[in-house]
């Protein structure tokens, strides 16, 4: 009679009989710890060893699960087990541990159930299908030799596959792609040690830049490109290239100047300034064209607060890094727009790249528009995942939450700059229009917000302008024409400038590429072609001071880099289409037993569908830096001609005069509420050729209106002699004419001169 199953014996399924019990009877059990011993001594089981010890597991061909044994419960298994050689329970009087054979079996068996236990897939497997007749074993049982007294039997190994492979080669194949950025910012660090931007030329930064600065580039380009062309590689390597990228393109001229770029910059750090000082803005009528700014304070509001947060004495501490910081304020609205089409990460992550390769206008630097535009990108990032039909069914009050978000963010837009709203609402209104996005909540709330500041805050500025607006409506000649209203003039000039035209060319011949070639994204990702095709009317309704064409360009190019980026790759794929993949192709088995190694990179043939591109998105990186630096000769500012600046407004008295050629010097709009400019550069054309004729006398009398104790100050720097020269005005020639006359008039008298430029009084006699 069988005794009562033990626990363990409960937790182990019967094995299926073999082929050698043809008469029905089934193998015995084995013995629980417990069991009586036979005459023999041996236990009650008729099998002498038992052949998981003896023989490789096989795999399991019973559909039950394997039994998963605690570590504990095997130790006690392996210790109840007969032994291979004499048959005997180690439990049995006879077995004592004087016994070599036996001992050295139990050390043996105790250290197989470990394994056992560490590898509960394999170890269950093996127990719970234990080998039979009816499936025999093609490798033969080994022979266990006897071992010293003393020492420990090494571990079985029955497959190679038990062998861990060696780490540090996937480590290494995983981690390659580190190798071309830590070159790339190596190459970087060491160019901007040794360049010198003392002497700029027409060219720019782009003469003065170290050679290593173009090898960094190169590599990093080279590196981002076959990083991203491996679908194994993870997205963070992909992201590790932009940033790259964004801090070489972006940083380098923060690190290269001592002061900061662009006098619209400098415009900007003095309306928050006065900001700071007053405590409030004021009226058109007061301000003239400084009004624009009063009346859409959003931006300077909001750089009023940061200021007092951070404890600097102005924003100009900090707005050099301006363009670095908006430029990575971009990345996540473009994230969220280009993944709400595919999931492919060579197509977003291209697209990513395009983009910031592209953006050469400049809007980035210290300006309302870096911040509407990246509010601008959220926005229809919000609109296009959420107010789709695709984006699946949406409740009232899911709904409600997203339009408060969008109220958010349009009223912030609003409330900081004039042309980014309607170029929102004319987008939002060409993705409505469509049957994927037939939801008027976004565009109608868009439109409320405008028409309100408008009609309210914004309404003394726009009736003063309003003429000039409704006039220039229709003239997309002479709006485009604007743009180039000033005509380069020298060899680095032309060149920079039609570096700048062919990029910008470029990505748009490639966007138009992407729509033929990748046919699959006209209909998936139509509401990206519209966003690239959505600000095109705006050529016919104003020239915006004569930067239209460029902003045209830049709300273009988040579309356009998408389509451009598809033109590069062999084949895309969108959401549907990842989806339909994901449901008819089911994993295949190899797949899943197998751990996935990334391969070292192995160099491709030289064929289309990869050199070509590269050297694409090679040039275009390339051509960047001309486009975005080749007129740092007119933005950059030395410290001098800062300090030059300084020391005007440090003594002139309130209702002073500044008169200069033009308004590209540091500090130009330093005190406007207080202080008058005029730029003869400015006026009509007559009367600046009379000044060129005689400038001292036609000059003198252009500033003796002003009366005592304010007085009228004739500056004349570096950074309007660059403008002047560079944009056709007036040549060196002319200018030094100028300088001179008013050097030896005695109408004049000279305050200050360094090599950042002069700085004369008109006498109070004059």
């Amino acid at each position: 009679m069988r005794p009562p199953a033990t626990p363990r014996e409960r937790s182990v399924p019967e094995p299926a009989p073999g082929p050698e019990a043809t008469d029905g009877s089934h193998r015995a059990a084995p013995t629980p710890p417990d069991a009586p011993e036979t005459a023999d001594g041996t236990g009650a089981t008729s099998d002498p060893a038992p052949r998981a010890a003896q023989e490789p597991p096989t795999p399991a061909a019973s559909p039950e699960p394997p039994t998963t044994v605690s570590r504990k419960q095997a130790a006690k298994a392996a210790a109840t087990s007969p032994d291979p050689t004499t048959g005997r329970s180690p439990q049995s009087p006879t077995a004592t541990a004087s016994d070599p054979v036996t001992a050295a079996s139990q050390e043996s068996a105790a250290t197989a159930s470990e394994e056992a236990s560490v590898r509960p897939g394999r170890a269950a497997t093996a127990r719970a299908h234990h080998p039979t007749a009816r499936e025999p074993s093609t490798t033969p049982a080994p022979t266990t030799a006897p071992e010293p007294s003393g020492s420990a039997p090494e571990p079985p190994v029955t497959d190679l596959s038990d062998l861990a492979p060696a780490a540090w080669p996937v480590r290494a194949a995983a981690a390659w792609p580190a190798l071309p950025l830590l070159v790339a910012l190596a190459l970087w660090v060491y160019a901007t040690r040794h360049t010198d931007v003392s002497a700029l030329d027409d060219f720019g930064l782009v003469s003065a830049l170290h050679p290593t600065f173009w090898a960094g580039l190169a590599v990093l380009t080279a590196g981002f490109w076959f990083t991203v062309r491996d679908r194994r590689r993870p997205g963070a390597w992909s992201l590790a290239y932009v940033l790259v990228l964004l801090v070489m393109e972006r940083a380098t001229q923060a690190l290269l100047y001592p002061t900061p770029l662009y006098a619209w910059a400098w415009k900007h750090d003095a309306v928050i300034d006065h900001l700071l000082t007053s405590g409030g803005l004021q009226g058109a009528d007061r301000l003239g064209d400084m009004a624009v700014y009063d009346q859409w304070p959003g931006f300077f509001a909001a750089q009023a607060a940061l200021v007092r947060l951070l404890g600097v004495d102005n924003a100009a501490m900090y707005m050099a890094w301006w363009p670095l910081v908006s430029s990575v304020l971009l990345l996540l609205p473009l994230l969220l727009i280009y993944r709400t089409f595919t999931e492919d990460r060579r197509l977003i992550w291209t697209a990513v790249w395009l983009f910031c390769v592209g953006n050469w206008v400049g809007q980035d630097y210290f300006s309302p528009q870096s911040v509407a535009f990246a509010l601008h990108l959220g926005v229809l990032a919000v609109v296009l995942r959420r107010y789709g039909r695709s984006g699946g069914p949406h409740g009232r009050q899911g709904q409600a939450v997203w339009t408060v978000l969008l109220s958010v963010l349009v009223t912030a837009i609003v409330v900081s700059h004039q042309l980014t709203p309607g170029m929102l609402v004319v987008t939002l209104v060409a993705l409505a229009l469509t049957r994927r996005y037939r939801d008027w909540v976004p565009a109608v709330t868009t439109v409320v917000i405008f028409l309100a500041w408008c009609l309210t805050a914004a309404l003394p500025f726009l009736s003063a302008a309003m003429p000039d607006m409704i006039r220039s409506i229709g003239d997309i000649g002479a709006n485009v024409e604007t743009g180039y209203g000033t005509t380069p003039t020298g060899t680095g000039a032309v060149a920079t400038s039609w570096a700048a035209r062919l990029l910008s060319g470029s990505v748009l011949l490639l966007a138009l590429a992407g729509v033929v070639r990748q046919r699959v994204l006209r209909h998936r990702a139509l509401p990206l072609l519209l966003i690239a095709a959505a600000p095109l009317p705006m050529f016919a309704a104003s020239s915006y001071g004569s930067e239209m064409i460029f902003r045209v360009l830049m709300f273009m190019l988040p579309g356009a880099a998408f389509f451009a980026a598809a033109a590069l790759l062999p084949k895309v794929r969108t959401l549907a289409a990842d989806a339909a993949a994901r449901d008819t192709a089911p994993p295949s088995p190899a797949t899943r037993a197998r751990p996935r190694r990334v391969p070292l990179p192995a160099l491709p043939r030289p064929r289309y569908g990869v050199w070509v591109p590269l050297l694409v998105l090679l040039a275009g990186t390339l051509a960047f830096v001309p486009s975005y630096s080749g007129k740092d000769r007119v933005n950059y500012f030395p410290p001098r001609e800062v300090a030059l600046v300084q020391q005007l407004f440090d003594q002139a008295p309130d209702d002073s005069l500044v008169v200069a050629a033009n308004r590209n010097y540091p500090l130009a709009y330093e005190q406007y509420w207080r202080v008058d400019h005029y730029w003869f550069l400015d006026d009509d054309r007559r009367h600046v050729d009379e000044i060129v004729r005689d400038p001292a006398t036609v000059l003198a009398r252009d500033m003796a209106a002003v009366e005592p104790p304010a007085r009228a100050y004739f500056l004349l720097t570096r950074g309007q002699a660059a403008n002047s020269e560079m944009n056709g005005q007036l040549d060196r020639a002319q200018l030094d004419r100028i300088r001179e006359s008013v050097a030896s008039s005695p109408a004049f008298e000279l305050v200050a001169e360094n090599d950042g430029g002069v700085l004369y009084v008109l006498t109070p006699a004059s």
